[in-house]
């Protein structure tokens, strides 16, 4: 299921073109935000979505998410991570699971500069802990307009996740990221090839290899341990005060379910986990029925944010 519905194309007539939207969210970093704004941008709520590991704003479910959004009446924001959808020339760094400072950024954008109502944060896998990781940094000193968050088949203890990835079975998956994340660091390294040493790109095909080499280092974290360790969202999931849902699949392939099951998050009220059976990663595909169009995760997330907006 996960392989289908990265492939499957998907016509998404209804949506209109979105408005490419720039931020200067550091002195050495600016990011790329496709965005559909309702015609009072000032009346509706905003949906803030934050993508995957290697992905960006045009993958298959923020593009899904975007259109059932924007047709219920939200604007729609839908973040790049720093070098995404061809973005390397514009940030000198990287980015990493726990770089909740631009998200942080287009929050404040929307609910001070943009002047919406209310905003809801959603994510998925790497954008999904990055949304956790954020509400539980903000704790109770998160704007009351932020009403909700959601995340989807999030990477919510890293070590965990990147231990699962480097099962024989998962090797594809290994490799398809591996792949891209290469090819980005060679991009990098035309660009700024002061900051970027490609000779550590010999013989490395891991993910851990490669936040042991640049992540980490290059983030400040030092190692790849220390760099799961502080930029897991498990580690703050306690501290979360708005409603937040965590939808995963127990055949998920890199992103076990028992994280979802520890007493850190099953001990917070505010914390709602849906574990389905099948879904896979980021998928959660079916037959179309008269509640949804078979993608059930995306429906999921905007009547979350409905329930939490009014809407």
């Amino acid at each position: 299921m996960t392989v289908y519905a990265w492939a499957r194309p998907r016509p998404l007539p209804d949506l209109p073109p979105p408005e490419a939207c720039y931020f200067d969210t550091d002195a050495d970093a600016r990011v790329l935000a496709h965005c559909n704004w309702q015609p009072d941008r000032r009346s509706a709520p905003a949906l803030l979505l934050l993508h995957g590991l290697e992905g960006s704003s045009l993958a298959h479910y923020m593009r899904g998410i975007a259109d059932k959004a924007w047709r219920a009446g939200f604007s729609v924001v839908r973040l790049n991570q720093r070098n995404c959808c061809g973005t390397e020339a514009l940030s000198r760094g990287l980015y990493h699971s726990g770089l909740t400072h631009d998200p942080l950024f287009l929050l404040r954008h929307l609910l001070d500069d943009v002047g919406v109502p209310s905003v809801v944060v959603a994510g998925y896998s790497l954008g999904g802990n990055l949304t956790l990781k954020l509400a539980g940094d903000l704790a109770d000193q998160a704007p009351s307009r932020l009403t909700a968050v959601c995340a989807v088949s999030p990477t919510m203890d890293l070590a965990t996740c990147v231990d699962a990835l480097e099962r024989p079975a998962n090797l594809l998956y290994q490799l398809n990221f591996m792949r891209n994340l290469r090819a980005r660091m060679r991009r990098k390294a035309a660009l700024f090839p002061e900051a970027y040493d490609l000779g550590k790109l010999k013989g490395l095909w891991t993910v851990r290899g490669f936040d042991d080499a640049y992540t980490a280092p290059l983030n400040g974290f030092g190692t790849a341990a220390r760099y799961y360790h502080e930029a897991s969202s498990l580690r703050v999931v306690t501290r979360i005060r708005v409603p937040a849902l965590i939808l995963t699949a127990a055949n998920d392939p890199f992103v076990p379910p028992e994280q979802f099951r520890r007493p850190e998050v099953t001990g917070n009220p505010h914390v709602r986990v849906v574990i389905t059976h099948d879904g896979g990663h980021c998928a959660f595909v079916s037959e179309p029925d008269p509640a949804h169009d078979g993608y059930w995760a995306e429906h999921a997330v905007v009547q979350w944010a409905r329930r939490h907006t009014g809407l």
